[in-house]
């Protein structure tokens, strides 16, 4: 699949099929994942895989009560790990390279998904204390984003985007 297609095709899908994501397939995905850029290549990143029932409905619940990401077969926890990008780049790189690298990775693995054929969705509105409590995460390690994954039951229409003259700008703001 071309790049642009995969960057223009992709949407965000709440709504999923039954079938399963191929073992495979989560292996392609989560390799894409680990091949993003990171700051110093520290890959401050971490992915918890979660396919069981009650947890996905705890994660959902956790996520303001965003029941489709129970309805998904697989769901991938997307962490950063303070610690091993604040080795390096102290409090800089706890609070914001790390959550960038996660950035980079969430990407990979909406960009890869779709062009495998399965549909996800980028959630970070939830509460971060209760998916720490739900995944048992230890205190350096902090989720960033719930991303549900699985064959779309919808196909959502493009949505809107801004046009280039309005968010580019040259040498100066």
């Amino acid at each position: 699949m071309d790049i642009f297609e995969c960057i223009k095709g992709r949407r965000s899908i709440r709504a999923f099929t039954s079938d399963p994501v191929r073992e495979e397939d989560l292996k392609k995905i989560l390799e894409a994942a680990i091949y993003a850029p990171s700051a110093g290549n520290l890959q401050s990143w971490e992915f918890v895989i979660v396919r069981d029932k009650d947890r996905k409905l705890q994660l959902a619940r956790a996520a303001l009560n965003q029941t489709f990401i129970a309805e998904a077969p697989v769901v991938i926890v997307v962490c950063a790990n303070l610690a091993r990008s604040g080795r390096i780049y102290g409090e800089r790189g706890r609070t914001l390279y790390c959550i960038q690298d996660t950035a980079a990775a969430i990407q990979n693995i909406l960009l890869t998904a779709y062009a495998l054929g399965y549909g996800t969705c980028w959630v970070g509105a939830f509460r971060e204390e209760d998916a720490s409590k739900i995944l048992k995460l230890p205190p350096d390690v902090r989720p960033v984003a719930i991303i549900p994954i699985g064959r779309p039951a919808e196909r959502p229409a493009p949505r809107p985007r801004m046009p280039l003259d309005k968010v580019v700008h040259y040498e100066v703001f």
